[in-house]
């Protein structure tokens, strides 16, 4: 059994961009591609896939310098903030976790062959998303059949969200014939941003203010392009954290370039995707009839490829750390959600239909929520930890205690009626 836990802890450990690959050329072939034309598709998407880290992790180290201008202010804190590497990494030593990716992968076959969904979930990097919850409950519990249920329950709930979303998500981001099957934001951020625009259409006033990059672009001409936009906000960036000309210089061109390579490679995994997916529909329209449409789970990235997103991700920093201040008897400096705050934008810019104002809204009230229960069950994040591998010498917590729904919903019920311990 460790052997095996072994092989696919490491397997899962090479990341999307190799997991990608070997899953849609696997998938393509099923569907009846012919074998170079699957290969092709899985190359595509793990190129586009592996382009799109990379043109985040620009996106990042370009405004590392603004990061570390707050991290000084950052002091006085007990408890340590990890990534979702970290956490990731993690949530695979529990002793269910080798069963949780077949259960759930022959599950969601069932339920697309009964229609009783149309998502096929191939996003197996963030099948974490599920582990962490399970994980969780495992550890709070002491039972691993407790631990493998939740992250199984996950697994599926997250299919009719991701189906809810689908056509929106389709048609908003260009993205047709896909879904997002990350489990945090589509079964929790967009749900409530969802709820949140609601409200705001309600408000008189409000509602009628609209600041879109497509009309901004269309009355600015030039000034309007989505890499003069990046330029000018990492400027700004950089002049609110007092750095040199150079570093200026260097995070304007950084956000400038995010701005322009991320829509790039999307269109480079879509180009892999689309073959797949029209493969998986003639599949389905012939085994179990026309109306057998299928909808391609994919990662939250996937949404990275609107210019609002990275606007609003980089104009959110600043307002991130302001928050952390305002969370009553905070205790953690929320430095690596700083890096994630990125993959909050998508729901968020999905649910506005682009409207960088009502996009702003959403993200500071879903980054304060995030911010207020990762501080909140930071002795329940501190527990899951101390059940697995990686192990840290004080208190911990981490984003997904503050908008993975798994977690929210576990910690919550063991916090109010001491159920799992």
């Amino acid at each position: 059994m460790g052997a095996v836990l072994e092989f696919f802890q490491g397997f899962i450990n090479l990341g999307a961009a190799v997991l990608l690959p070997f899953v849609i050329a696997i998938l393509g072939k099923f569907f009846g591609m012919k074998i170079g034309h699957a290969i092709k598709s899985g190359l595509l998407v793990g190129i586009g896939f592996q382009g799109l880290v990379l043109s985040v992790n620009l996106l990042t180290t370009s405004v590392q310098p603004v990061m570390e201008y707050y991290k000084a202010l950052g002091s006085g804190y007990d408890t340590l903030e990890v990534g979702f590497a970290a956490l990731g990494a993690a949530s695979w030593t529990v002793p269910f976790a080798v069963f949780v990716i077949p259960v759930i992968i022959v599950l969601n076959l069932v339920l697309v062959r009964l229609k009783i969904t149309k998502v096929l979930n191939v996003d197996i990097w963030n099948f974490m998303h599920f582990l962490v919850p399970g994980a969780l409950a495992y550890a709070l519990s002491g039972n691993v059949f407790i631990g493998f249920f939740v992250a199984v329950a996950c697994g599926l709930v997250v299919l009719f969200f991701a189906q809810w979303l689908a056509p929106k998500w389709g048609e908003f981001f260009g993205l047709e014939g896909t879904t997002c099957t990350t489990f945090a934001f589509c079964a929790w951020i967009y749900p409530i941003t969802f709820l949140i625009n609601k409200l705001i259409d309600l408000i008189p006033g409000l509602n009628k203010i609209d600041v879109n990059v497509d009309k901004i672009g269309k009355k600015l001409g030039v000034f309007g392009d989505p890499a003069i936009i990046g330029l000018f906000v990492g400027v700004l960036l950089a002049l609110l954290t007092s750095q040199d000309f150079g570093s200026i210089l260097t995070i304007g061109m950084g956000v400038a370039a995010a701005m322009v390579l991320i829509p790039r490679m999307v269109s480079i995994m879509m180009e892999g995707l689309t073959p797949m997916g029209n493969a998986a529909n003639e599949y389905m329209h012939k085994k179990i009839g026309e109306d057998a449409d299928i909808y391609i789970g994919m990662d939250i990235a996937l949404g990275l490829g609107d210019p609002a997103c990275i606007t609003c991700a980089a104009i959110m920093i600043p307002i991130t750390i302001l928050l952390a201040f305002l969370v009553p008897g905070m205790r953690f400096f929320p430095l690596g959600i700083l890096a994630e705050v990125c993959y909050l934008a998508p729901m968020c810019v999905l649910t506005s239909k682009g409207n960088i104002f009502r996009t702003l809204i959403s993200m500071t009230i879903m980054m304060y929520m995030t911010l207020f229960f990762a501080n909140m069950f930071i002795p329940e994040a501190t527990q899951m930890m101390s059940v697995t591998g990686v192990h840290f010498d004080n208190l911990v917590t981490a984003s997904h205690f503050g908008w993975n729904p798994g977690n929210l919903i576990v910690s919550l019920v063991h916090k109010l009626f001491g159920l799992f311990g």
